[in-house]
């Protein structure tokens, strides 16, 4: 995702390939044999063989081919990115002197090349290994569809990623399952789970073992659809996700709503778009911390690559729903996090403690804000990337963004002492700043707790394109 949004912000192209037999370029990185069979010959037919090549099924060829293809990249001059070793950067010029990263995506035997001229960066890998097919613009990467995208009149290239294939594949798997039992999936559902249904309360029979294994299988392609840009399916699917050990025949019932929605909201796109969001820095008050956190400053990596290209801009909306489970009255955590326009982190997962007000369970929504903040931000340092400010943090609480963001206010509960002393640190450090936003404009609302038909798709236009 950050790539796809460094690309049209530093307006650079995309290419993509594969390796051909990619294990068997790496050489063996420890003595291995095996003896010989029939299909060796009879001269040597029971002696004992050398294995010299990183052959498909050794326990090592995996480590072995990574190690062959860092060599090869080091040798381009690419480094690896601490954060992600399988991220690959080398400083680049374009021919009008703006200063950049080039970048190069690994998985496996895939690559992804981010340049100004990535054909070159394909031609010097062309003299080590065979691509597949050659290289081309990215169609699919990891289950989802590539595609390029403009808005209106607007000339400039960016990409986006699109779930539509995997959904319908995953619809008609389901179907097909369900008519071996000549049954089939609910009628045209509006929202992904019935608005009146709380997984925790279903009462309904345990799930037969076959059942249960159906019921994970089913759960974890759903998340995969969620981490492809399913944000409007992501509640319900985390909500069911706290099952997985004793699901109910309801709680099956209920992924087969979800499976209805989809049928009917095949279509959803996610762009990633590199344009710059405007705030009022009246929105984001500015105080003096230094009596009450010292000279607390944001933490360089001494080891950060000099930032190049064109700055981002990170931010955050923050929600939770206070007591949402009806059962173990535990908080319901949301939070969307932003590179300049393109949506790049969602978060949606219950609290591991039970709050007794409002103000506890957004607390511990922006202690958690915070830490995926600070991760996200030492990966783009990093990448080489260059960061505008603070993360800008929406929160639909005025109480606690009074707490967090004015030295003076005092916590009146200890027990959220860690919660709130974490966040307003790193308010002092210019890590974040944080503004108040109305909940009908938070974003992260949706992650928290299931919403109706309209809200959902009020929400989901603001993130996500062609639904339908």
């Amino acid at each position: 995702r950050i790539a796809f949004m460094l690309a049209a912000l530093n307006d650079v192209d995309l290419l993509a390939a594969d390796i051909g037999n990619a294990y068997l370029n790496a050489p063996t990185r420890e003595r291995v044999y095996t003896t010989a069979g029939l299909e060796f010959g009879a001269e040597l037919q029971g002696q004992s063989v050398l294995i010299v090549r990183a052959l498909y099924g050794l326990k090592s060829s995996g480590a072995a081919w990574r190690a062959h293809l860092a060599g090869t990249l080091q040798s381009l001059g690419f480094n690896s990115c601490l954060a992600d070793p399988d991220v690959w950067f080398r400083a680049a010029t374009k021919p009008d002197g703006f200063e950049y990263y080039e970048y190069l995506l690994v998985y496996v035997d895939d690559l992804l090349v981010l340049s100004h001229n990535p054909i070159a960066v394909m031609k010097a890998l062309e003299d080590y290994y065979r691509l597949k097919d050659g290289f081309e613009k990215p169609k699919r990467y990891l289950g989802a569809d590539v595609v390029e995208w403009r808005f209106g009149d607007d000339s400039k290239l960016r990409w986006s990623l699109s779930s539509s294939q995997y959904v319908k594949e995953a619809i008609r798997n389901v179907e097909e399952e369900l008519a071996k039992s000549n049954l089939r999936l609910p009628g045209k559902s509006s929202t992904p789970m019935p608005l009146n249904y709380r997984p925790e309360l279903d009462t309904s029979p345990l799930l037969a073992d076959d059942a249960v294994h159906y019921f994970q299988s089913q759960i974890s392609i759903l998340r995969w659809a969620v981490e492809l840009g399913r944000n409007d399916i992501y509640i319900d699917t985390a909500l069911l996700s706290q099952h997985l050990v004793q699901p109910r025949q309801g709680h099956l019932e209920a992924v087969y709503h979800i499976y209805s929605y989809l049928k009917k909201h095949e279509r959803c796109t996610m762009v990633f778009d590199d344009a710059i969001v405007e705030f009022s820095e009246a929105d984001f008050p500015s105080f003096e911390w230094t009596d009450f956190y010292g000279e607390v400053k944001e933490s360089i990596p001494p080891n950060a690559p000099v930032p190049r290209g064109n700055p981002v801009q990170t931010t955050a909306f923050v929600d939770a729903n206070h007591a949402g489970n009806q059962v173990t009255r535990r908080s319901h955590t949301g939070i969307l996090l932003y590179c300049n326009s393109a949506p790049i982190i969602w978060y949606s997962k219950a609290q591991a403690t039970v709050e007794t007000s409002t103000f506890g369970s957004e607390f511990v929504a922006l202690r958690i804000a915070v830490e995926l903040i600070e991760a996200l931000r030492y990966k783009l340092k990093m990448l080489g990337v260059p960061i505008e400010g603070p993360t800008n943090v929406l929160c639909d609480n005025k109480s606690v963004v009074t707490n967090s963001t004015e030295p003076a206010s005092v916590l009146k509960k200890k027990h959220n002492a860690i919660c709130y002393h974490r966040v307003r640190e790193a308010v002092a450090a210019k890590i974040i700043r944080i503004a108040h936003i109305p909940t009908g404009q938070n974003l992260a609302d949706m992650f928290t707790k299931p919403l109706g038909g309209c809200k959902l798709f009020e929400f989901c236009k603001k993130i996500l394109y062609q639904m339908g």
